[in-house]
């Protein structure tokens, strides 16, 4: 198996983004990507997108990508793994060079949430959980996330203050970063007194709705300094799979498609937990964030509350958790989400993240997941 590179990048700003369609999205940051990387043609492309069936009525997105890029006739092919879809086209385009099959892979991930209305958005979101035994019942993301929630308080006695430090965070985070939804910081008290969701969880509890595109071009390691004087390896890749549906699982605090993928990821890497200097995680929700922390390994299992609240997951502390803004301050387009979770990790190696630089950073992590967590990919990079 042949070693990877991630030689070019390229994100649109997220958010409302009405003066552009799906299309006009993938293409962008697919451009902006090629451009980065100094090429103009690739061997293959992946597109991540979860619902553009229903969010936009467009399917068959390989070919209107590769079309709309100028890039036929090269193969395109559409991932779709719920929230995960980003990162399991990235995974693809990832296992195709490493293979040798390809030397050069496109890779896009998008979507246009906004075109439709909030309650239309999370019927189509929740098609991502079971649709006979849980969204029949009327459950949507934020009650599943929120039974998460109420477990882990009830089991480790996380507090809500610990969950609100996540989005206070993020937030700050965000507001450094130029193409975040929200770039703005908030307090503990907006996040404490913001409106009720799905209790315990309220509103700057939960990622919003999201327009928008992320894309990266990969190739051989040992080919990559020809492209651009700054590479980034791909050092490690972990995929699993979980029960669709919470009721399915043995503990619903712990995200055991997570845990497992990255225990591969490690494996492939050659690294432990306490290696990695920046990672970027899905925080869907504010307990998704705290509970991937532990069950990356960063801190141990029940820890995750307090150690945000004591800044072990901000800078100066152990290792930096969403210096993006994360999908709380970034914004969170679901098939766009880990593409985008590449690029930020990709700036902090190459040392170009601006005021949201990590010092020092050499390992960065990725993790991206569906659903609830039925489906994880967790990725490792390293500075060459």
């Amino acid at each position: 198996m042949r070693e990877v590179a991630v030689i070019g990048i390229g994100m649109t700003k997220f958010g409302d983004r009405w003066e552009s369609s799906l299309r006009d999205l993938a293409a962008e940051a697919g451009l902006l990507a090629l451009k980065d990387a100094g090429v103009d043609h690739v061997d293959s492309i992946y597109v991540g997108n979860m619902a553009g069936g229903q969010f936009v009525g467009q399917e068959h997105l390989g070919s209107l990508v590769a079309d709309y890029l100028g890039l036929t006739p090269v193969p395109a092919t559409r991932i779709e793994s719920a929230c995960a879809s980003g990162g399991i086209a990235f995974r693809q385009g990832f296992i195709e060079v490493a293979s040798g099959l390809a030397d050069l892979v496109l890779v896009i991930g998008v979507e246009k949430m906004t075109d439709v209305s909030a309650d239309e958005s999370t019927g189509i979101l929740a098609t991502a959980a079971d649709q006979e035994y849980e969204a029949l019942s009327g459950i949507t993301f934020p009650g599943l996330y929120a039974m998460i929630a109420t477990r882990h308080m009830h089991e480790y006695g996380t507090t809500i203050e610990q969950l609100s430090a996540v989005s206070v965070k993020n937030h700050r985070h965000a507001s450094k970063n130029p193409n975040a939804q929200f770039p703005f910081p908030v307090t503990l008290e907006q996040v404490m007194q913001s409106a009720p969701v799905a209790l315990p969880l309220r509103l700057l509890h939960c990622s919003p709705i999201t327009d928008g595109a992320a894309a990266v071009v990969l190739c051989p390691a040992d080919k990559a300094r020809s492209y651009t004087p700054a590479p980034v390896k791909v050092i490690g890749s972990g995929q699993a799979s979980d029960a669709i549906a919470l009721h399915g699982r043995k503990h619903i605090t712990t995200l055991a498609a997570t845990v497992e993928a990255a225990k591969a990821a490690y494996k492939m890497a050659g690294i432990r937990p306490e290696d990695v200097d920046v990672a970027e995680v899905h925080d869907c929700f504010a307990i998704a964030e705290i509970c991937i922390t532990e069950d990356l390994g960063f801190v141990e299992k029940g820890k995750g509350g307090p150690a945000v609240a004591d800044g072990l997951t901000d800078y100066g502390g152990k290792v930096v958790v969403n210096p993006s803004g994360g999908l709380k301050g970034k914004g969170h387009p679901v098939g766009a989400t880990g593409v985008a979770q590449v690029c930020e990790i990709v700036e902090q190696l190459r040392g170009s993240a601006g005021e949201r630089q990590v010092p020092n950073a050499r390992i960065g992590l990725t993790q991206n997941m569906g659903g609830s967590g039925g489906s994880a990919v967790v990725h490792v990079f390293e500075v060459m």
